[in-house]
């Protein structure tokens, strides 16, 4: 994580510079508040990553001498099958239709949302797939 912070933070001092010299450039408002709110958020996210490095062990990251394999671990758990993104995804096209077809089309896609959205986060709570 020390490298990560470190390389936001040079982010961050290239992003000032360059927000200095777009603002005395060209006069625009937008474009430099943008410019400066990336520094802004820049140095959030390299301050985080450099206070966190501290207080973490040292990652595979950090070892100059490590190999990819030594970072490899256990990713996370992820659905073996699920339809819900399905009833989601069409009921997401049936909303965006509506704004083209009439309003009307939404009092057919807000209840297929629902039941995916309520399908997809409540699908290990029952069925076969219960116990994962």
């Amino acid at each position: 994580m020390k490298i990560q912070g470190r390389m936001f933070i040079w982010l961050s001092v290239f992003i000032l510079a360059m927000a200095i010299v777009y603002g005395l450039w060209s006069k625009e408002a937008a474009g430099t508040t943008a410019l400066f709110m990336a520094f802004g958020l820049s140095v959030m996210i390299g301050y985080y990553l450099a206070f966190t490095a501290r207080r973490v062990d040292a990652g595979a990251q950090d070892d100059k001498n490590a190999d990819v394999a030594d970072d490899a671990g256990e990713l996370g758990f992820f659905a073996p099958h699920s339809w819900q993104p399905l009833s989601l995804a069409f009921g997401g096209a049936l909303a965006f239709l509506s704004i083209c077809f009439g309003w009307w089309l939404m009092f057919f896609s807000a209840p297929i949302i629902f039941v995916g959205l309520f399908g997809w986060v409540f699908e290990f709570y029952r069925g076969e797939n219960q116990n994962q």
